[in-house]
């Protein structure tokens, strides 16, 4: 008897089967039927989630910049060190956005998000023994000791001057469009963009220097006494050296606002700014550290025993040291890259790998932005939707169920609003209030323009199913039994066409999203330092950012494009879902 019942269940038609569901249940099946349907409302998902997700843990700061990191195109090799180079390296010095190195043999190798006069390495250069990185350019060192240079050849930084030749080098160092050689007999010499970084060597005229290091915005020289001496022209927080450990330094460095001395003893002394807590020197170091380096907002320790400490800023991984630190001999950091050298000659290396979706002209990521910005277009078109909603079935409802004057008077309302020119009226508003009123401000008025504005078709078609509903038996039956007419609106009748309204809401929320965008897009929507997918793509409308920076408007226009389409889809499948018939109509 049971496979009999079972055989009875198979051919059961699908018209009968249909009958024994709930109209929420076979709304349900027709709708995951859809393939089509079910990847857009899979794909607008995996969007949403990402977009409201990540960014708990992928936190950034919206006013975040940093000019050294702009336009860099999407890529994660920035700590990609050649195979070529493990084993048999020397030293290597870090760019922002790449790093080059020398073997034991005097061979160059480079790496990272490179440009094109980067890649132009001098063929003749013989044994290199020391090199130095700058913003965009490089300086090389070799045995017999010439200076090559290549990368950034304006403001004559190409040019090797003439004073240097045949004189002998002590070591030499790069900054912002500036390259600085310390000779023997302990002068300095610079040359390259005098305006990039407030560096002067009349400073260090009658001192003899040992090294001088740079950071973005001036230097310091270390002499062969011990002494510190800053080099900038004006005053500056790197000038407000501790007199105590004059005399006695060993190394030092330099972050963007903070300075370090590494003393005889194995102590550290620090100065200037204490952004990141960077001024909260371990306790476990002091007194075992061999030697210092630093990025912009981090510092590296190399400690007696072989290990290495980095404390400061991390934004970007950069003071996340790997465990496997052991035997290192030399330690190289800069910007936000990181590369330790072991006594093997091996290279291991940690902090920014590079960029999943490049960065902007203000050198901020693509990719975070965008997670932000969706967050903010979806949740300036979510609630957009719900006010025109609310609004747009109150009226709807109350004119379809009274009908007659009450019915003409709101209908003829709605039909102002919605003859109104909404983009026009849109930039207004915005232009008019926007100013006025903070950032927040702002969205939220974004966000009732756009729901105030985009209620009357909510409202017509609202109408239409109340005056279809208004006279079945059920309405009649709750008005015998005395039940109050507003909860016959939307207790009764409107319940009974929910479908449709949440239809309806579900591509109305794609067009709010657009008109969002379109808003920000003109300049008129969200504003900076906030990220929208609109206004992300406001800054990408010259010919140069289109043609040579195209990650920072194909990403933001695919991501819109697939979440608009996506909900889309999705509304046209649960619109059949719910009305087969609508087709054939």
């Amino acid at each position: 008897m049971l496979k009999k019942g079972k055989k009875e269940e198979k051919k059961r038609s699908v018209l009968e089967e249909e009958q024994m569901q709930s109209p929420f249940r076979t709304i349900l099946k027709r709708l995951c039927e859809n393939k089509i349907a079910m990847g857009a409302a899979i794909v607008f998902c995996t969007i949403f989630l990402m977009c409201f997700i990540l960014p708990v843990w992928l936190k950034q700061d919206m006013n975040y910049q940093d000019p050294t990191q702009k336009n860099i195109a999407p890529g994660m090799k920035f700590l990609d060190v050649p195979k070529e180079l493990q084993g048999n390296v020397k030293k290597i010095e870090a760019g922002p956005t790449f790093g080059v190195g020398i073997d034991n043999d005097g061979v160059v190798y480079e790496w990272g998000t490179l440009t094109d006069r980067l890649k132009q390495i001098p063929g003749d250069m013989g044994k290199v023994v020391d090199i130095a990185v700058g913003q965009d350019h490089v300086l090389a060192l070799n045995e017999e000791g010439e200076l090559f240079t290549w990368g950034f050849n304006r403001m004559n930084l190409n040019r090797i001057p003439t004073e240097l030749k045949g004189k002998k080098v002590k070591s030499i160092s790069a900054g912002f469009q500036v390259s600085i050689v310390v000779l023997e007999d302990g002068s300095v010499v610079k040359w390259g963009n005098e305006n990039a970084i407030d560096v002067v060597t009349s400073k260090v005229k009658d001192e003899k220097v040992k090294s001088v290091k740079t950071n973005i915005q001036t230097g310091l020289a270390l002499t062969e006494d011990g002494k510190l001496i800053p080099m900038a022209k004006r005053e500056t927080a790197f000038d407000a050296i501790p007199e105590e450990i004059q005399g006695k330094v060993k190394d030092f460095a330099l972050t963007d606002k903070t300075a370090f001395a590494l003393l005889e003893d194995g102590t550290l002394a620090c100065w200037g700014a204490n952004d990141y807590k960077i001024q909260s020197i371990p306790e476990e170091i002091d007194g075992h550290v061999e030697s210092l380096s630093a990025g912009r907002n981090h510092v590296v320790a190399l400690l007696d025993d072989g290990s290495v400490k980095a404390w400061g800023g991390n934004n970007n991984k950069q003071i996340k040291v790997p465990g496997d630190m052991k035997n290192i001999v030399a330690v190289s950091s800069r910007y936000y890259q990181n590369y330790a050298i072991d006594k093997d000659g091996n290279v291991k290396t940690w902090g920014l790998k590079g960029y999943l979706f490049g960065t902007d002209n203000l050198g901020r990521s693509v990719a975070l932005r965008m997670l932000k910005g969706g967050q903010m277009t979806m949740t300036v078109g979510f609630v957009s939707v719900i006010i025109s909603l609310v609004i747009g079935i109150i009226v709807g409802g109350i004119a379809g169920y009274y009908a007659g004057k009450i019915d003409i008077i709101l209908m003829r309302v709605a039909e102002v609003v919605g003859s109104l020119p909404f983009i026009p009226l849109a930039l207004i508003l915005s232009a008019l209030i926007g100013n006025k009123v903070s950032e927040i401000g702002r969205i939220i008025m974004i966000m009732i323009i756009l729901g105030i504005l985009s209620w009357p078709g909510v409202a017509n078609m609202v109408r239409a199913q109340v005056l279809a509903e208004r006279q079945k038996e059920f309405v009649t039956a709750a008005k015998a039994l005395g039940v109050r007419e507003r909860n016959i609106i939307f207790r009764h009748i409107v319940p009974n066409v929910m479908t449709i309204i949440i239809v309806n809401a579900t591509l109305a929320f794609a067009t709010c999203m657009l008109t969002e965008s379109g808003l920000s897009f003109l300049g008129f929507g969200v504003g900076e330092p906030i990220p929208s997918w609109g206004n992300m793509l406001n800054n990408c409308r010259s010919s140069e950012v289109i043609s040579e920076f195209w990650w920072r408007w194909v990403f933001p226009s695919i991501a819109l494009a697939l979440c608009t389409i996506s909900i889309n889809l999705f509304g046209d499948g649960l619109r059949k879902a719910v009305d087969p018939k609508s087709n054939e109509r």
